[in-house]
C-alpha cells in the first residue's frame, strides 16, 4: 500500500494510530507544503516544503560518513547562518550523481528562490518589500536509494504547485502528513513536541524525523528537523544541538551502518519574542535546553522502535566504567551484535552472547566484578551466575515488546545508555528486496 496520510488514518495493519501522537498546532513563523513529485511508480507524498517567510536562525549537525551527498555539500557551502526554506526529497539520496546531482540542486535552489520570492512579495502588505528569497538561503534534505539520477526535472516541475499549497497555519494532520512525506522504509511517522519558557516567555519546540535502516551514530544519525518559536541566534542553536545530540542520535543504532545523508537540523523564527542568550549556560535557557533533549530523544527512540523488520525496542545501560567512553563502547559492541539481536528477536535468554559482546572490546574488564540483569531478573553477580537466576522467568520477559540490558562494570562512575532493535527475518527481505 502506498504511503500516504489517508493510508495511514485507514490502515488496519498498522499499530500505530491518530491519537498516538501529541497535539501538535502551530509554531509561528513556518509554513508548511507537502505534495506529490512522482518521485516513485505509486502514487504518495515526496516532497516536503518547509518555508520561513520571516526568515529562521538554524543550526545543524551532519553525517561524519568520508562519502556524503549531493545535498549535504551544498549545505555545508552556504556558510550562513539564516535560512528561509527547507526542502527535503524522499526516494532519492543524491550520492554518487556527481556534478549532474549537484548541478541539479543548484538549478532546484534557483528555481524554488524565483517563485518564493514572488510568493513573497505578493503576500506582504509592504508594496516596497523586495526582500526575497535567494538560493543559498535554502536548506536541502534528500534519502532514499544511493546512486540513481537524481531526479531534477521532476522536483523543478512540482515547484509551482508546492509553492501554491503553502499553508501558514499549521494543525495535527499537516504536521503528520509532513513526517510521512520523508518516510522510505519507515512504517509509522516519527513527531514529537515540548513546550517551555525562556524566562517568562513561553516557547514551542516541534520535531519530525525518518529513519529506519541505516542507522548507526556519528555526529548525526537519520534525518531529523526541529522548529521553534524561540528567538535564539545561530550559535546558540548550535551548542544546544551539539551538546544534546550526544546522549538522543548518537545514542542509537539500528544496522551499524552511517548514513551518507544524516543531518539534523533545528530552526528559531524568533516569533516568540524572548530576549536573545548567547550563552548556553544562562538559567533561563535551562527549561529549553531540556525540552530540546526530550525532543531528540523522544525522536531518537522512535527511529529505533521503527527500525527496519523490528519487532522488540532494547535499551542498554552500561553504568559504573572509569569512563564515558568504555561504557559507550561496551553498550554499542551489545547494541551492534548481530548475535545478540538475533537471539532477542528469537525471545532467546541466551545472555552469553551478551558477556561476548562486552569482552570483546578494548575496555579494561574485571569479570569477577560484573553484574547483568535483564529487566528485573539478575543473571550474573560479581561474575557468577546469580543464585536467583531462573531460565523460564527470563523466557517470560524476552516476550516483552520493550526489552531493557543493565551492565554493571563496577570500575569506576561513568556511564552510558544506547538504544537499538532486534535482527528478525523481515530485516532480511526488506534488505535484500530494497530496490524491488
Amino acid at each position: 500500500m502506498p504511503i500516504n496520510i489517508k493510508n495511514f488514518l485507514l490502515s488496519k495493519s498498522n499499530k500505530s494510530k491518530i491519537g498516538d501522537f501529541q497535539d501538535l498546532e502551530h509554531v509561528d513563523g513556518v509554513a508548511i507544503s507537502v505534495i506529490s513529485a512522482n518521485l516513485y511508480k505509486e502514487l504518495r507524498d515526496d516532497l516536503v516544503l518547509f518555508y520561513f517567510r520571516d526568515s529562521a536562525n538554524y543550526a545543524s549537525v551532519y553525517t561524519q560518513n568520508k562519502i556524503i551527498s549531493e545535498n549535504l555539500k551544498w549545505n555545508l557551502s552556504l556558510n550562513k547562518s539564516v535560512s528561509k526554506a527547507l526542502l527535503i526529497n524522499t526516494r532519492n539520496a543524491n550520492v554518487f550523481t556527481g556534478k549532474t546531482g549537484y548541478r541539479g540542486i543548484v538549478q532546484i535552489a534557483d528555481e524554488l528562490s524565483k517563485k518564493l520570492t514572488n510568493k513573497m512579495i505578493d503576500d506582504s502588505e509592504d508594496e516596497n518589500k523586495k526582500e526575497g528569497v535567494k538560493p543559498n538561503e535554502i536548506l536541502f534534505g534528500s534519502t532514499g536509494t544511493i546512486g540513481e539520477p537524481f531526479p531534477t526535472e521532476k522536483i523543478k516541475k512540482s515547484i509551482p504547485e508546492l509553492v501554491n499549497k503553502i499553508k501558514y497555519t499549521q494543525n495535527k494532520y499537516l504536521w503528520i502528513k509532513a513526517a510521512m512525506s520523508i518516510l522510505t522504509t519507515d512504517l509509522k511517522p516519527k513527531l514529537a513536541m515540548e513546550e517551555c519558557k525562556i524566562g517568562n516567555t513561553k516557547i514551542k519546540i516541534y520535531g519530525i524525523a525518518k529513519g529506519s535502516g541505516m542507522i548507526y551514530p556519528n555526529m548525526a544519525t537519520t534525518l531529523a528537523y526541529l522548529f521553534t518559536d524561540a528567538n535564539l541566534p545561530s550559535i546558540t542553536l548550535k551548542k544546544i544541538l551539539k551538546k544534546n545530540i550526544h546522549n538522543t542520535f548518537n545514542a542509537i543504532t539500528c544496522d551499524g551502518d552511517t548514513s551518507t545523508n544524516d543531518m539534523i537540523t533545528i530552526f528559531s523564527t524568533g516569533s516568540a519574542k524572548n530576549k536573545s542568550i548567547t550563552n548556553i549556560n544562562d538559567t533561563k535557557l535551562k527549561e529549553f535546553d531540556k525540552s530540546v533533549n526530550n525532543v531528540l530523544l523522544n525522536l531518537a527512540k522512535r527511529v529505533v522502535s521503527d527500525g527496519e523488520g523490528a519487532s522488540k525496542f532494547i535499551q542498554i545501560d552500561v553504568l559504573k566504567c572509569k569512563s564515558e567512553d568504555d561504557a559507550k563502547k561496551i553498550a554499542f559492541s551489545i547494541a551492534n551484535s548481530p548475535l545478540v539481536k538475533t537471539a532477542i528477536a528469537g525471545e532467546d535468554p541466551n545472555w552469553g552472547r551478551i558477556m561476548m559482546a562486552v569482552g570483546k572490546n578494548d575496555v579494561e574488564l574485571n569479570v569477577n566484578a560484573v553484574n547483568l540483569i535483564l529487566g528485573n531478573n539478575k543473571i550474573l553477580e560479581k561474575g557468577q551466575l546469580s543464585k536467583s537466576y531462573s531460565e523460564q522467568q527470563v523466557k517470560e520477559y524476552m516476550r516483552n515488546d520493550s526489552i531493557r540490558i543493565t551492565l554493571e562494570i563496577n570500575l569506576g562512575k561513568k556511564s552510558f545508555t544506547c538504544y537499538t532493535m532486534d535482527f528478525t527475518k523481515k530485516y532480511l527481505e526488506i534488505n535484500s528486496d530494497y530496490r524491488t
